[in-house]
């Protein structure tokens, strides 16, 4: 301290001399200041006053422990009941994700009365959440000794008053980021108490130190030519010139100090503004935001943990910062906390009354977008959203998505539909090769809706508000010239916690700080109190509605984590399988509830279904960039679906097809009924050739076109073209239009159908070929695919296809860099040889020895082509078996086409998108790896080829040469990813014309939901329904439109009479449409449009068909025309006209007429009016 008194003289006259000698601050008050708090020091400075008292002697301090067996998760009520023995600070617990339950007993010694606070501190190195004696969770701890601590609770005044305190607290053992971060879990690690301490602050030192902190990272953060970074720097200095050790007075007088940064009187100020913190002012909105992974480094069941410790310490710090709004994401984590904890959820709902605590995001998990059917999109929105108006009274209008690897093109559309005009990431902004040009800007999908975005330019969703992140929300904004409001999501994030005391006390003196004149053009104001949809709103104000705002088209691509296409392959396909499933069940389960008035719709085994499937397809599990525990549950949770929805369908298909049962491999036949195949796509004519055991069902052996060499299997060859010739129908005849898409159809023979037939020519050349396309082996490659027809040849000249193998040794995050590409191995088949020569289906047979794994794989080419399009050709058939052993390798199937053209179309959600096969710019280069579903098609003008598949989703074209990714082998979090046996199939579809001009998403379809087989017990007649004989809602006049999903009404009374139909369709190629869906054989009292969560957008008129048909009676009899078989019949059908613009998906919503319950002699009346079909 200077012996110059400034304030002393500051009205004096200017001395004429002085005896000083001073110069400026050197450089080594630079590091001086990070003296003051911690470190080598701590005994010395200001940290050596932040405790007044700690005890943790048994006087004070009792602790009693019961650890709950195995990794169980009891409830409070059973933990209260058990036999709690003595426990001790350093005593150890485990093993990892092991729930221990302490049972604590606190006495406070009279003397703490006169302490502002007085606080327990509990540190068992992993997480907990404390219970009242009652069992009300109160708060959330996180032991350890990472940034992420928070050990205190602070003891209620009652129990200060009483002078002892009782509560309970579970504590288990795993980390925030679970037991050993991103390394594989050690399943026996042990978690040692590292206190349990009856504590009293200094508040009054805490509050310096928080100061301190503001004040440093101000100098530390601003330019050096800051003039508030210098008097920052010289404050602080004098602050810590003023601290004297053991001094509370020094403590005083340094805070006195800290007004020249922080503002005098700048705490009044602040608790002023914080009891309307609504009406503050500021460009950076500070909202508490708590991202919690569903499941990442740690399982399902710890997120339930995590969310009932983390939001019930936010209700803890809203109650004690009035300024505080939290937000938070995931229905299906609220309805977690509603089941498991409800004493909670209803402190929650009242918090959310208030509009302190905000629930947003509108979706079920906060899920990956790319791999997702659309359908799947749609539903995470449907139930999200759905959940938060029944416990909420209101919808989410933002759509958060913080941390996902990518963003569909088609979520704008989705995101609109379902009442979210908002969308918040801030993924991109870990793109590894180029840097997102926008930070706020209209997002705009692939039909043209359009959504507000938000990228915040602090560039993460868990700032921790230092300075630094702060001053970030201005200077990392890219769109300051049309505006500066930016968020700012405050809060420990991804294992959950969520804003601390000292995050909310940093942003008090940010906001003090940001008030300072000197401080504009370098420091944003903040402001709280506010809501991510104030926000947008305020955003929409200041642009004139986002008109000012730039635009951007398409999907947002994430240049990082493109591996998650490919790993752990099971969770993928348990994913398509489960999805195709689900459409299929709730089809047939309408159909159904339309047939017989006693068959109740299944709606809530479906939504249990699709809750599940919704929930494994987080961004850290379908992905598959989480520990191994967490595909263990996945794994169960797809096979719940699927034995349920399974179950679903048999019983649907029970009604439909009366008595009939499935024919299964697992489950042969006991009876010799006869046998025939359910058409499961509606609206669809096809043809395939299904493979199935002849112990299956007696009648196998007799109906199949072909059977194996071994005699073990028939090829049955299905169709629904021509079926009426096969199946007898009696009352009602197939009208012209739907007479390829009926839905049943029986095995037929190959008769006059061309024959496939396989050759070998040499010892290593084989040759497979029908009518229209050859395809041939040699040297273990494939070296040619020959169109017939055309007489073209599709392989590349010099080229060469067949399975390829490379090294993958990532730089980070175990996810795959471009250089994967430059070092591959072009593996071959070995032991080619001849399993199957036709005349149905010919199968090459081959294997091969990879490292550790072994590669077995069946080649087929069938005698028909893929579609009943004329102009069809044959898929070629890989069919895999791998048992997979490697480590760090990536393997993939490559094509080089004889195709040329500058990009290629993948399957999306309800649609395609195109992206380059050139690599001119780094965003194009970036893209050496993106996501497809069901296919992929590279064309040019008059031909093309497709590569389909029925589980994968990583696709690469780069240049002339298609690539299907198929297996990887990473090693964290889980050092055993993908070994084990994997099967699953893909195909080569060569079409003629372009993507637009064939039919290759339907072909694609359909090889993802093959025809399934049924017997009836007896061999007699089986009584149909007209609903069962084909789909009563036909699309014509737009062979864009496709018909995605069928399925009762969400809110329909299943146990009553009243009955809604919804239909989701969509354009698939781009264009516009003026479709007419024609709906057959059901009463339509009402069609309307709604949007994707089913509520009303627009009436739709209703057409009579009988209308039309009448009126061209009437002008035939003018004519004299008594040609019966020119008459016009008669046509009970309606239809209603659509219109669509280019990949818009449209829900239909039909409202039948009631009809009541059905008696069984109604029933039977019923029956006799059915049609009658001969198998």
């Amino acid at each position: 301290m200077s012996t110059y008194d400034t304030a002393h003289h500051k009205s004096a006259e200017y001395p004429q001399r002085t005896d000083q000698a001073k110069y400026k601050k050197l450089g080594s008050t630079h590091g001086r200041l990070d003296q003051f708090i911690g470190g080598h020091y701590a005994d010395y400075n200001l940290s050596s006053l932040l405790f007044a008292h700690r005890l943790d002697d048994p006087k004070h301090v009792k602790i009693a422990v019961w650890s709950a067996p195995s990794r169980s998760k009891p409830s409070f009520e059973e933990a209260k009941r058990q036999n709690y023995r003595l426990a001790h600070k350093g005593e150890e617990f485990g093993p990892s994700w092991s729930n221990h339950w302490f049972r604590i007993t606190l006495h406070i010694p009279p003397e703490f009365a006169e302490y502002e606070r007085i606080q327990f501190e509990f540190d068992n190195s992993g997480e907990a959440l404390i219970y009242t004696v009652e069992g009300d969770p109160i708060h959330g701890l996180t032991g350890g000794f990472n940034g992420d601590r928070r050990v205190e609770f602070i003891i209620p005044q009652a129990d200060r008053d009483a002078g002892v305190s009782h509560f309970y607290i579970e504590g288990s053992c795993n980390g925030m980021f679970g037991i050993d971060d991103m390394d594989p879990p050690d399943p026996n690690r042990y978690y040692r108490l590292n206190s349990a301490d009856l504590v009293v602050p200094n508040m009054e030192a805490w509050r310096l130190m928080w100061d301190f902190n503001a004040i440093h990272q101000v100098y530390n953060t601003l330019p050096d030519d800051s003039p508030l970074s210098k008097h920052s720097m010289y404050v602080a200095n004098d602050i810590m010139n003023t601290f004297k050790r053991g001094s509370l007075e020094s403590v005083s007088k340094a805070r006195k100090l800290a007004q020249e940064i922080l503002g005098k009187e700048w705490e009044k100020d602040i608790a002023t503004d914080s009891k309307k913190a609504e009406e503050q002012k500021g460009t950076l909105w500070g909202v508490g935001h708590c991202h919690i992974d569903t499941a990442w480094l740690w399982p399902f069941s710890v997120t339930q943990q995590k969310s009932a410790r983390s939001w019930s310490t936010q209700c803890n710090l809203i109650d004690r910062y009035p300024e505080h709004r939290f937000s938070a994401t995931q229905a299906q984590q609220f309805k977690w906390t509603e089941e498991l904890y409800p004493t909670l959820f209803a402190r929650i709902k009242s918090k959310v009354a208030e509009g302190s605590f905000q629930p947003l995001g509108a979706t079920w998990v906060e899920m990956d977008t790319n791999m997702p059917s659309g359908e799947a999109l749609v539903r995470q929105f449907l139930y999200g959203q759905r959940f938060y108006q029944s416990r909420f009274g209101f919808k989410a209008r933002t759509f958060v998505l913080p941390d996902t690897f990518g963003y569909s093109s088609q979520l704008p559309q989705i995101s609109r539909q379902a009442g979210a005009p908002n969308f918040f990431t801030q993924k991109l902004s870990w793109n590894s090769i180029n840097n997102f040009p926008h930070t706020t800007f209209n997002w705009v999908g692939l039909d043209g809706s359009q959504v507000l975005t938000h990228m915040t330019p602090v560039d993460n969703y868990n700032s921790q508000c230092d300075i630094g992140e702060i001053r970030r929300g201005m200077t990392g904004h890219k769109n300051l010239e049309v505006t500066e409001q930016s968020l700012l999501l405050f809060g420990n994030g991804d294992g959950g916690g969520g804003p601390t005391p000292p995050m909310l006390e940093k942003l008090r003196r940010a906001r003090a700080i940001g008030k300072r004149t000197d401080a504009g053009g370098q420091l944003p104001l903040v402001k709280m109190g506010g809501s991510f949809d104030d926000f947008y709103e305020s955003v929409r104000k200041e642009t004139d509605n986002a008109t000012k705002l730039p635009y951007w088209r398409g999907e947002l691509y994430f240049e990082l984590h493109r591996g998650t296409y490919t790993s752990h392959a099971s969770i993928k396909k348990g994913n398509r399988k489960s999805e195709i499933l689900m459409r299929e069940a709730e089809y047939a389960a309408t159909i159904a509830s339309l047939i017989d008035p006693e068959y109740e719709y299944p709606k809530k085994r479906i939504d249990s279904a699709w809750e599940d499937l919704l929930l494994c397809q987080f961004h850290d599990v379908l992905p598959g960039s989480g520990i191994a525990m967490i595909y263990e549950d996945a794994e169960k949770k797809y096979a719940s679906i699927q034995s349920s929805i399974h179950a679903v369908l048999n019983e649907a298909y029970s009604v439909i097809y009366h008595s009939s049962l499935p024919i299964s491999a697992e489950q042969p036949a006991k009876t010799t009924g006869p046998i025939f195949a359910i058409n499961n796509i509606p609206d669809y004519g096809r043809q395939e050739v299904i493979e199935v055991p002849l112990e299956a069902h007696a009648q196998i052996e007799s109906r199949a076109a072909q059977l194996s060499k071994d005699g073990k299997t028939g090829y049955l060859l299905l169709s629904t073209k021509n079926a009426p010739s096969t199946l007898h129908t009696g009352c009602v005849k197939n009208s012209k239009d739907g007479e390829d898409a009926l839905m049943l159809c029986s095995p037929r023979g190959l008769y006059a159908n061309p024959k496939v037939e396989v050759k070998k020519e040499t010892d290593d050349a084989f040759v497979m070929a029908n009518n229209k396309i050859s395809m041939k082996i040699e040297n273990g490659r494939i070296t040619s695919i020959y169109d017939k027809a055309l007489d073209k040849e599709l392989i590349s000249y010099g080229q060469t296809g067949g399975l390829v193998i490379m090294e993958d040794h990532p730089n980070y995050w175990e996810d795959v860099d471009e250089f994967h590409l430059e070092k591959q191995t072009h593996l071959k088949f070995e032991s080619v040889h001849i399993k199957e020569d036709g005349p149905l289906r010919a199968i090459i047979g081959a294997s091969l020895q990879v490292g550790q794994s072994r590669i077995e794989i069946n080649i087929s080419m069938d005698a028909i082509p893929a579609s009943l399009k004329a102009d069809a050709r044959s898929m070629i058939r890989f069919d895999a078996v791998i048992d997979w052993r490697e480590k760090h390798q990536f393997l993939k199937f490559e094509l080089p086409l004889d195709i040329y053209s500058d990009f290629a179309t993948y399957d999306t959600q309800f649609g395609t998108v195109a992206r380059p096969t050139h690599r001119n710019t780094t965003w194009d280069a970036a893209k050496f790896e993106v996501c497809g579903h069901k296919f992929a098609d590279l064309s040019e003008y008059g031909y093309g080829v497709a590569i389909l598949n029925d589980c994968k989703y990583g696709y690469a074209t780069q240049g002339n040469i298609m690539r299907l990714s198929l297996l990887r082998a990473p090693t964290q979090p889980d050092a055993d990813c993908d070994t084990g046996t994997h099967q699953f199939s893909f195909a080569i579809y060569p079409h003629q014309g372009t993507f637009v001009e064939s039919d290759v998403a339907k072909v694609a379809y359909a090889f993802n939901a093959p025809m399934r087989l049924r017997y009836s017990k007896e061999p007699i007649d089986i009584a149909l329904e007209p609903l069962a004989l084909s789909c009563p809602f036909r699309l014509q006049n737009a062979t864009n439109v496709m018909l995605e999903t069928i399925k009762r009404g969400e809110d329909d009374d299943f146990s009553g009479d009243s009955k809604t139909i919804i239909l989701r369709l969509y354009e698939h190629l781009g264009g516009h449409a003026r479709a007419i869906l024609k709906i057959t054989g059901l009463e339509v009292v009402k069609a309307e449009v709604t949007n994707i969560l089913e509520e009303h957008v627009e009436h739709l008129r209703i057409h009579k068909s009988s209308d039309l048909v009448e009126k061209k009676s009437e002008e035939n009899e003018e004519d004299g025309d008594e040609d019966e078989d020119k008459k016009p019949k008669k046509d009970d059908s309606v239809s209603v006209k659509l219109s669509f613009r280019g990949y818009e998906i449209k829900t239909v919503r039909l409202t039948l007429a009631s009809d009541g319950k059905k008696k069984k002699k109604e029933r039977k009346r019923r029956e006799s009016e059915c049609s009658w079909v001969k198998i």
